[in-house]
């Protein structure tokens, strides 16, 4: 299984590019999203890949998160959604996008990206609805690549190798949510519920942090009457 390619960008194509490892190409298909956060040809770039394997066929996707990569894992679970359905999904929504709308209930969402339907985007949002809090609380491991800042957990690095490697740091809402999910679920809320109350939460507030965003979530959970 090949999990992370680092090297450098021989060529662009639409939804694709070619990475020059140590003179060998490797051909990564990317989302749009994704594409449109890549350097020039030449450039250093590194992601995190998923291996397919077709019969005919074997085709490398490309993150730049370990959430996105998570997403496109648990898309592809989903009866109907192949390589191509999640990768339209997370160029649309982004893998924060992807997790508050399938921890809402939001199939409207889901089914603004290309080729999705409405039947399609409901089943997206009921098989994953209690998966979503897991990816949710792995945004909150955040990092720093390598001689440059990233936000979350990003492996897109610099052309200088040499750079010193700076270490992990927070990266404000992605901590306090995923602290909140574990609050929650400590607390015997079911992590669908947990991670729904939370995302409805921060789409309300997003300045809120880890102890205010417990507290929105658990008004929002209080039953009602």
């Amino acid at each position: 299984m090949i999990g992370k390619i680092a090297g450098r960008i021989d060529y662009r194509a639409e939804d694709h590019v070619l990475i020059d490892v140590r003179g060998v190409g490797y051909l990564v298909y990317v989302s749009d999203r994704t594409m449109a956060s890549l350097p020039g040809p030449g450039e250093a770039v590194a992601l995190y890949t998923e291996l397919l394997v077709r019969e005919d066929n074997l085709q490398l996707f490309g993150f730049t998160t370990l959430v996105e990569k998570e997403w496109h894992r648990l898309l592809m679970s989903v009866q109907g959604i192949g390589a191509k359905a999640s990768m339209a999904i997370l160029g649309t929504l982004g893998p924060d996008g992807v997790s508050r709308a399938i921890a809402l209930g939001d199939w409207n969402a889901v089914k603004a990206a290309k080729g999705i339907g409405p039947k399609t985007a409901q089943r997206v949002v009921l098989e994953l609805k209690d998966k979503a809090a897991s990816v949710m609380a792995l945004s909150g491991q955040a990092s720093v690549a390598t001689g440059s800042f990233v936000q979350d957990d990003a492996v897109i690095e610099p052309s200088t190798p040499s750079a010193p490697v700076t270490a992990p740091v927070s990266t404000g809402n992605a901590a306090a949510q995923s602290e909140a999910l574990s609050a929650l679920t400590n607390l015997g809320y079911a992590p669908g519920e947990a991670a729904s109350a939370v995302a409805q939460a921060l789409g309300e507030d997003t300045t809120l942090d880890t102890s205010g965003l417990i507290r929105a979530a658990l008004k929002l959970l209080a039953p009602k009457g």
